[in-house]
């Protein structure tokens, strides 16, 4: 199964978001990736729901949303109608993850777990067969243009190992410092969908970038 490649918003030219959402819908991506920040689980803020409207309304491709923020249950409804096709929740921010991820489903989203880099992937065993996609941070959380952080190879193969042994199957997401140089050892390594932000929208030729990713 060839992986998916999607271009994180974040680093899009708000001035002309339709601009970049237009080349992410003429590229070879496969997700918009979009970034939720509260400024409290992360120090940083993001957009929010007039954004998303906004990005629902021109994107020809599915929604891949990541909340940082804390008490995501609150939203989960409030996603779902924005067009979120994925849900990623922080495990540090959901005090009953199980829960967490049968209301997504509930909703009609896929569910997804993001994992911050100090947390161990081990945590995720008991709702591994709940998961249909795991969100390594492979930066601390916040903002973009981050070094990749080595041991999220590590990560991956922990991951893969889990599904081994428990007979499950999810998406893996690296999030953060993908670019050109790395993004082939990490599909190698197991990785099935690529977060690339400042690697595609600093291009001189994003969709040439998206495309390279893809191969």
């Amino acid at each position: 199964m060839s992986h998916k490649v999607a271009p994180s918003v974040l680093s899009a030219d708000f001035g002309n978001l339709q601009r970049d959402i237009e080349m992410i819908n003429n590229s070879n991506a496969d997700w918009f990736h979009v970034d939720i920040m509260d400024g409290v689980f992360v120090p940083n803020i993001s957009f929010g729901f007039p954004v998303m409207a906004s990005l629902k309304k021109h994107a020809q491709k599915p929604l891949d949303v990541h909340l940082m923020i804390v008490d995501p249950d609150r939203y989960i409804t409030r996603f779902a109608e924005a067009g979120a096709h994925v849900l990623s929740v922080h495990i540090e921010a959901c005090t009953h993850l199980h829960r967490s991820l049968q209301a997504i489903k509930a909703a009609g989203m896929k569910a997804g777990v993001a994992v911050n880099p100090h947390t161990n992937v081990n945590q995720l065993e008991d709702v591994a067969g709940d998961l249909d996609l795991v969100c390594l941070m492979s930066v601390n959380p916040g903002f973009g243009g981050q070094s990749f952080i080595e041991n999220t190879y590590r990560k991956i193969e922990a991951l893969k190992n889990m599904q081994a042994r428990l007979g499950v199957q999810f998406d893996i997401e690296i999030d953060g410092g993908v670019t050109l140089a790395n993004y082939k050892k990490l599909v190698d390594t197991g990785a099935t969908v690529l977060v690339a932000g400042n690697t595609v929208f600093s291009a001189s030729n994003p969709i040439d970038t998206i495309s390279a990713l893809k191969q």
